[in-house]
Protein backbone atom coordinates (compact mmCIF):
# COMPACT_ATOMS: atom_id res chain seq x y z
CA UNK A 1 0.00 0.00 0.00
CA UNK A 2 1.23 3.65 -0.66
CA UNK A 3 3.17 5.53 1.92
CA UNK A 4 0.47 8.36 3.65
CA UNK A 5 0.71 11.98 1.70
CA UNK A 6 -1.32 14.71 3.41
CA UNK A 7 -2.44 16.83 -0.06
CA UNK A 8 -2.22 19.85 2.06
CA UNK A 9 1.22 19.66 3.30
CA UNK A 10 2.94 22.74 1.64
CA UNK A 11 0.10 24.86 2.87
CA UNK A 12 0.31 23.57 6.58
CA UNK A 13 4.16 24.26 6.30
CA UNK A 14 3.68 27.67 5.51
CA UNK A 15 0.96 28.33 7.21
CA UNK A 16 3.20 26.71 10.33
CA UNK A 17 6.16 29.14 9.18
CA UNK A 18 3.73 32.24 9.26
CA UNK A 19 2.89 30.83 12.89
CA UNK A 20 6.08 30.75 13.59
CA UNK A 21 6.99 34.67 12.24
CA UNK A 22 3.73 35.70 14.29
CA UNK A 23 5.34 34.32 17.32
CA UNK A 24 8.58 35.94 16.99
CA UNK A 25 7.16 39.59 16.51
CA UNK A 26 4.84 39.29 19.29
CA UNK A 27 7.89 38.22 21.30
CA UNK A 28 9.48 41.69 20.03
CA UNK A 29 6.44 43.47 21.01
CA UNK A 30 6.34 42.18 24.32
CA UNK A 31 10.25 43.15 24.58
CA UNK A 32 9.96 46.34 23.85
CA UNK A 33 7.08 46.88 26.38
CA UNK A 34 9.25 45.46 29.17
CA UNK A 35 11.84 47.72 27.96
CA UNK A 36 9.39 50.24 28.37
CA UNK A 37 8.25 49.14 31.81
CA UNK A 38 11.88 49.06 33.19
CA UNK A 39 12.66 52.84 32.02
CA UNK A 40 8.88 53.91 33.56
CA UNK A 41 10.89 51.84 36.95
CA UNK A 42 14.20 53.68 36.62
CA UNK A 43 12.30 56.50 36.42
CA UNK A 44 10.10 56.10 39.65
CA UNK A 45 13.14 55.50 41.29
CA UNK A 46 14.80 58.69 39.85
CA UNK A 47 12.12 60.29 41.23
CA UNK A 48 12.22 58.99 44.84
CA UNK A 49 15.73 59.63 44.96
CA UNK A 50 14.82 63.55 44.07
CA UNK A 51 12.23 63.39 46.77
CA UNK A 52 14.70 62.36 49.24
CA UNK A 53 17.29 64.59 48.20
CA UNK A 54 15.17 67.73 48.16
CA UNK A 55 14.10 67.41 51.81
CA UNK A 56 15.07 69.72 53.90
CA UNK A 57 17.33 72.09 51.58
CA UNK A 58 17.14 75.04 51.26
CA UNK A 59 18.95 76.63 49.14
CA UNK A 60 16.91 78.33 46.16
CA UNK A 61 18.98 77.43 43.25
CA UNK A 62 19.37 73.75 44.28
CA UNK A 63 15.80 74.18 44.53
CA UNK A 64 15.14 75.19 41.20
CA UNK A 65 17.68 72.69 39.54
CA UNK A 66 15.40 70.05 41.55
CA UNK A 67 12.25 71.16 40.22
CA UNK A 68 13.46 71.73 36.92
CA UNK A 69 14.75 67.95 37.27
CA UNK A 70 11.39 66.74 38.60
CA UNK A 71 9.70 68.04 34.80
CA UNK A 72 12.27 66.88 33.06
CA UNK A 73 11.38 63.41 34.85
CA UNK A 74 7.78 64.16 34.37
CA UNK A 75 8.19 64.54 30.53
CA UNK A 76 10.39 61.56 30.28
CA UNK A 77 7.44 59.63 31.81
CA UNK A 78 4.74 61.18 29.90
CA UNK A 79 6.71 60.09 26.43
CA UNK A 80 7.44 56.62 27.91
CA UNK A 81 3.63 55.97 28.98
CA UNK A 82 2.61 57.39 25.27
CA UNK A 83 5.05 54.69 23.77
CA UNK A 84 3.97 52.21 26.15
CA UNK A 85 0.22 52.89 24.79
CA UNK A 86 1.56 52.12 21.63
CA UNK A 87 3.58 49.22 21.99
CA UNK A 88 0.37 47.52 23.89
CA UNK A 89 -1.68 48.40 20.74
CA UNK A 90 0.75 46.80 18.52
CA UNK A 91 1.29 43.91 21.13
CA UNK A 92 -2.80 43.28 21.05
CA UNK A 93 -2.41 43.43 17.15
CA UNK A 94 0.06 40.79 16.77
CA UNK A 95 -1.53 39.05 19.25
CA UNK A 96 -4.41 38.30 17.00
CA UNK A 97 -2.35 37.99 13.72
CA UNK A 98 -0.84 34.90 15.82
CA UNK A 99 -4.55 34.15 16.98
CA UNK A 100 -4.79 33.33 13.52
CA UNK A 101 -2.68 31.83 12.40
CA UNK A 102 -2.69 29.60 14.97
CA UNK A 103 -6.87 29.06 14.25
CA UNK A 104 -5.57 28.50 10.55
CA UNK A 105 -2.35 25.76 11.26
CA UNK A 106 -5.08 23.70 13.91
CA UNK A 107 -7.17 23.47 11.21
CA UNK A 108 -5.28 21.74 9.12
CA UNK A 109 -3.19 20.06 11.74
CA UNK A 110 -6.46 18.28 12.67
CA UNK A 111 -7.64 17.83 9.10
CA UNK A 112 -4.18 15.82 8.45
CA UNK A 113 -5.30 14.09 11.59
CA UNK A 114 -8.02 12.58 10.66
CA UNK A 115 -6.96 12.04 6.70
CA UNK A 116 -4.14 9.98 8.63
CA UNK A 117 -7.46 7.48 11.01
CA UNK A 118 -8.27 7.25 7.65
CA UNK A 119 -5.58 6.21 6.55
CA UNK A 120 -4.75 3.61 9.12
CA UNK A 121 -8.28 2.43 8.82
CA UNK A 122 -8.50 1.34 5.05
CA UNK A 123 -4.62 -0.10 5.67
CA UNK A 124 -6.49 -2.21 8.70
CA UNK A 125 -9.53 -3.24 6.32
CA UNK A 126 -7.14 -4.10 3.17
CA UNK A 127 -4.75 -6.42 5.58
CA UNK A 128 -8.06 -7.96 7.31
CA UNK A 129 -9.66 -8.64 3.73
CA UNK A 130 -6.09 -9.87 3.21
CA UNK A 131 -5.76 -12.20 6.10
CA UNK A 132 -9.36 -13.32 5.35
CA UNK A 133 -8.38 -14.37 1.66
CA UNK A 134 -5.27 -15.99 3.07
CA UNK A 135 -7.25 -18.01 5.65
CA UNK A 136 -9.85 -18.74 3.02
CA UNK A 137 -7.34 -20.06 0.28
CA UNK A 138 -5.43 -22.16 3.41
CA UNK A 139 -9.15 -23.55 4.79
CA UNK A 140 -10.41 -24.16 0.56
CA UNK A 141 -6.97 -26.14 -0.01
CA UNK A 142 -7.12 -28.22 3.24
CA UNK A 143 -10.81 -29.29 1.84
Amino acid sequence: MKKFKFELEQVLEIREFERQQAEGELSKCIAVENEINENLAIIANQYDALKKSTKGSLDFSEMMGQSQYANLLDYQKEQLLLQLAQAKLETEEKRKILTECMKKTSALEKMKELQYEDYKLELNQKENRRIEELSSIKSFSEN
